[in-house]
């Protein structure tokens, strides 16, 4: 991205963004912080700017530890809840095997320690049970069809 000045760079890429969001090209995700930086050739401080610019105008939103998505779109509850409601629909029944790691996070486009931390809190509800080295883990019980 051409550079007019190193003070005026995070507006550039806000506006850049802000095109890309206004033309449907980014619906509802953005892409990471690390992409944005490779994208436009510019510092992290310089990205985190520009997502400053564009969240204090409302056209983007932060979920922590996961990303950064246009205003009103997507699914933003825990992943913890999202994997829950994947047992919920699957048709998985007590004892049969989960899903891998790599599969939830192809999924729901989570990082390994996000959907690690998801699976713990599963564990830690005695939904499923914990995988022996070679083995997957196993579904241990249902989750309550309580969802408010």
């Amino acid at each position: 991205m051409p550079q007019a000045s190193p003070r005026g760079t995070y507006l550039q890429v806000a506006g850049s963004l802000r095109e890309q969001i206004k033309a449907g090209e980014i619906a509802e995700r953005l892409p990471s912080k690390a992409d944005l930086r490779r994208i436009h050739g510019v510092g992290a401080s310089t990205i985190d700017r520009a997502l400053a610019v564009l969240k204090a105008e409302g056209l983007i939103e932060s979920v922590r530890g996961a990303a950064n998505y246009v205003a009103g779109t997507g699914d933003r509850r825990p992943l913890v809840e999202k994997v829950t409601d994947l047992l919920r629909a699957s048709g998985i029944k007590p004892g049969d095997a989960f899903f891998t790691e790599d599969e939830l996070c192809e999924r729901f486009r989570a990082s390994r320690t996000a959907v690690r931390s998801a699976i713990a809190k599963m564990e830690g509800q005695g939904l499923l049970a914990g995988a022996a080295p070679g083995r997957r883990r196993e579904v241990r019980a249902l989750p309550d069809d309580d969802r408010s």
